[in-house]
């Protein structure tokens, strides 16, 4: 890394911290299984990860990948809609894998979550009622049995880099686990439902679209808290409490 000459701030919260050295990204997290978990997955998956440069606890050095992210929520994304087809093709491999060694969260689990956020966001009059009450309606066709698959866990677009209408890799695997299809094709269009339909094609099998909108839902009410004690505001344009609205 010699001849460096700024060092960027990628995301820094409570939790862990990205910072990028020229053309390396060093993750810093004091939860050392979130990063066994980042490590062993990208050594499974059949799909392009950052290769992994060291580890020193807690510090992950990743090589950054070539082109750049699919997009940003909020913000129109810059990618073709052969790119977006082709992500949602690469989710299909992932998705065909071998299922990861440990677990992810229950059918039980996220109930109760959703339950728990729920009521904070209305004893906080964090959100008009109507709106949470609404959105906790829609988001109750997430919670049905699903067939575990190897899920990334937290598929945002802008975990998804491209160079033109190819995929050069996904990165942060630290949610990686066994999941629901569904919520990973969810996340990944979360705030972008114009591309769904390309996500859909290039995924290349029959996809239940009012579950899909049911995890922007469930996604969405679960992560207004986090987002807000670490920094982030949901609220900002196209995030999530906009993707809540849409669902009225």
């Amino acid at each position: 890394m010699a001849g460096v000459d700024k060092v960027e701030v990628v995301v820094a919260h409570q939790a862990c911290a990205t910072l990028r050295v020229g053309d390396v990204f060093l993750k810093i997290d004091a939860d050392q299984t979130r990063t066994d978990v980042e490590v062993e997955a990208m050594a499974m998956v059949p799909i392009p990860t950052p290769e992994v440069l060291w580890r020193k606890p807690p510090v992950l050095a990743l090589a950054a990948l070539p082109g750049t992210a699919l997009g940003r929520l909020g913000e129109p994304s810059p990618a073709s809609s052969a790119a977006w087809a082709a992500a949602g093709a690469a989710v299909r491999r992932l998705h065909d894998a071998p299922l990861p060694p440990w677990p992810g969260r229950s059918l039980d689990e996220l109930a109760a979550d959703l339950d728990r956020e729920c009521a904070w966001l209305l004893t906080n009059d964090v959100l008009p009622a109507d709106l949470v009450t609404r959105n906790r309606e829609v988001a109750e066709a997430a919670l049905r049995p699903w067939t575990p698959v190897f899920t990334h866990g937290d598929l945002q677009l802008a975990h998804v880099f491209v160079d033109g209408d190819e995929v050069t890799g996904v990165i942060d695997w630290s949610e990686a686990s066994r999941g629901d299809a569904l919520s990973d094709l969810a996340t990944l269009t979360l705030g972008h439902e114009e591309h769904l339909g390309d996500v859909v094609a290039g995924y290349g099998t029959d996809i239940d679209l009012d579950v899909i909108r049911a995890w922007w839902s469930l996604r969405s009410l679960l992560g207004i808290r986090w987002l807000t004690e670490h920094g982030f505001d949901p609220s900002t344009p196209g995030a999530e409490v906009d993707v809540l609205r849409a669902r009225m």
